[in-house]
């Protein structure tokens, strides 16, 4: 198993909460140079779970990070080192996922979102406004988004708690999501107004990429299709920003 390498101050910490509780299976060692404040409380905690760490030269932190991507080599003066990994906790098969499913319950699925960034936006807010489930393409998205460091870093560590489910299938997806009572909802700007529209304690949010948006046979598998209100004079949003607004008026719904 290859060792991960894991950068920014979110990611490290949610990353140390995350596996420190498989510390018999998998091994992780911190590093870190010159200490800022910032730094020396994820030390002080690492330290208090049993986590190596060592204060090495600006140049071996820079080596560690070095088969990075050009983002997540900004390291920031720590780095994370977690050998023995094989599957986190959180990537599910959805089958199974769909077997123990709640009554209320929210899942989101991306379309050809290729931008890690925006990838990672949309779990991070899926971690803060209760989604229970994100659905990625094996291909026409992120390659193995569970484990980009791009995600985990735009996701600030919540990638690591989100359950997600990486399928072959789309359309396949929707249709094992509509079986187990799900309806699913594109979003497009030609949709309904969200006002118009009132979420069912199953609800599944279908998001595509802001250049295509969501392809022709996944829109038509749609059981509707929704669109946020706007009065900007750009044509649409991004989607991490429309996943969120979406989100939250679903999880408003729930609550009323």
């Amino acid at each position: 198993m290859a060792d991960k390498i894991f950068t920014g101050f979110h990611a490290v910490e949610e990353n140390i909460r995350s596996f420190v509780s498989k510390s018999n299976e998998i091994s992780l060692e911190l590093f870190y140079s010159k200490p800022g404040p910032r730094v020396k409380k994820i030390i002080s905690s690492a330290k208090a779970t049993g986590i190596p760490c060592n204060e090495v030269s600006e140049t071996e932190l820079n080596h560690l990070v070095s088969s990075l991507n050009d983002s997540a080599k900004d390291h920031r003066g720590i780095v994370l080192r977690v050998s023995g990994i094989s599957i986190k906790e959180n990537i599910v098969s959805l089958d199974l996922w769909l077997k123990t499913v709640a009554e209320k319950s929210t899942v989101v699925i991306l379309d050809s979102v290729t931008d890690p960034h925006n990838v990672g936006a949309i779990i991070r807010s899926c971690d803060q406004l209760g989604a229970d489930l994100v659905i990625l393409p094996e291909r026409r998205g992120v390659k193995d988004a569970a484990s980009n460091e791009v995600v985990a870093r735009t996701s600030a560590g919540a990638s690591s708690w989100v359950p997600i489910a990486q399928v072959s299938n789309l359309n396949r997806a929707l249709e094992l999501l509509k079986n187990a009572g799900f309806w699913i909802y594109g979003a497009d700007a030609e949709g309904k107004n969200t006002t118009q529209i009132k979420f069912p304690n199953r609800t599944a949010l279908l998001l595509g990429s802001e250049g295509n948006g969501i392809s022709r046979l996944l829109l038509q598998n749609c059981d509707d299709v929704v669109s946020i209100p706007t009065c900007g004079r750009l044509d649409s949003l991004n989607v991490s920003v429309a996943a969120g607004i979406l989100l939250y008026e679903v999880k408003r719904q729930k609550l009323s």
